[in-house]
């Protein structure tokens, strides 16, 4: 395991012959974030049945997977991220001049039977219970993922939509840095452990591990196209390229993918891109609790033409 996240190695031959009369098996790297973990296993897997490929899979949140293609130099064959804003933030144009938005999610409050306030806990009285003495709730690192940078954004409109002045800080507060990790799938554990009784998550993660959740409402959980104008007003600054920082604005929750231009393996990895945005693709997405799009959106210049539906 490498310390950017989950590398897990999948090998799969063609059948018939000797071990000896095999072709090497082509292969597929895919950097994606945390909370693409599951999905993009099991298309991962999925596609090298059927094309009989050999996957690479390293999840961390999407921030570090950004910087590891601008710092380290580390490119895969293809990306995929949280938020599509990673993109033109970070990647557009010395990276890829293009990505395609293929999922959508929202932010929740995901806990266990077992959490201090389970049986109190609901769309009103959440933020109540987050500050009750003794109840311990988790986040991800804003440095690092987008739900990290989201939770600050929903806290943000969780004040202006209460009417509570001051309520974002003192939320902030009740989550110290003992709480902090850098991607929420690293949450997941320490809440099922009981040492945290709620984190903030994806709707996405909580249904593909049946965690229960508190959905928020849909003017917090940047979910909804509706509320743009009201997700707009709340504002997170990270640390960007460098000394420089940049921007995240409320804004709904949308992932995105692409292929870098220096792709080592581009017939896989475009081959790959068409599966996931095909109807097979969106159906083993759902399976592991997606909200993938019928209708994928293309953005930038340069997409391969065999990717588009």
């Amino acid at each position: 395991m490498t310390r950017y996240g989950l590398l897990v190695l999948s090998f799969v031959c063609a059948c018939g012959g000797s071990a000896g009369d095999r072709a090497p098996a082509r292969t597929l790297v895919a950097f994606n974030a945390g909370s693409l973990a599951r999905p993009f296993r099991a298309a991962l897997d999925s596609f090298a049945v059927r094309e009989g490929v050999r996957v690479q899979q390293e999840s961390a949140g999407s921030l570090e997977t950004a910087r590891k293609l601008t710092e380290l130099g580390s490119i895969p064959d293809v990306i995929a991220l949280a938020d599509d804003e990673v993109f033109p933030q970070f990647l557009m144009p010395a990276q890829t001049t293009w990505y395609v938005q293929f999922a959508r999610n929202r932010m929740v409050l995901a806990y266990t039977s077992a959490s201090r306030g389970a049986d109190r806990v609901n769309d009103a009285t959440w933020w109540q219970i987050l500050l009750t003495p003794g109840v311990e709730t988790g986040r991800s690192d804003p440095q690092l993922d987008p739900n990290g940078y989201r939770t600050l954004l929903v806290l943000q409109l969780a004040e202006r939509h209460y009417g509570e002045a001051g309520l974002a800080q003192r939320l902030l507060d009740a989550m110290p840095p003992r709480n902090v990790r850098p991607k929420e799938a690293d949450l997941v554990g320490l809440l099922q452990a009981g040492e945290l009784d709620f984190i903030w998550s994806y709707e996405s993660m909580a249904r593909s591990i049946r965690l229960p959740f508190v959905r928020l409402p849909d003017r917090i959980d940047l979910s909804s196209p509706a509320d743009s104008a009201f997700y707009d007003a709340a504002v997170v600054r990270v640390r960007g390229k460098g000394a420089d920082s940049v921007t995240f604005r409320g804004r709904p929750i949308v992932y995105a993918l692409s292929i870098p231009t220096a792709a080592p393996h581009r017939d896989v990895a475009e081959a790959f891109v068409k599966y996931l945005l095909s109807a097979d693709g969106r159906r083993v997405l759902r399976a592991e609790g997606l909200d993938a799009l019928d209708a994928p959106v293309f953005v930038g210049s340069g997409v391969p033409a065999g990717i588009v539906p």
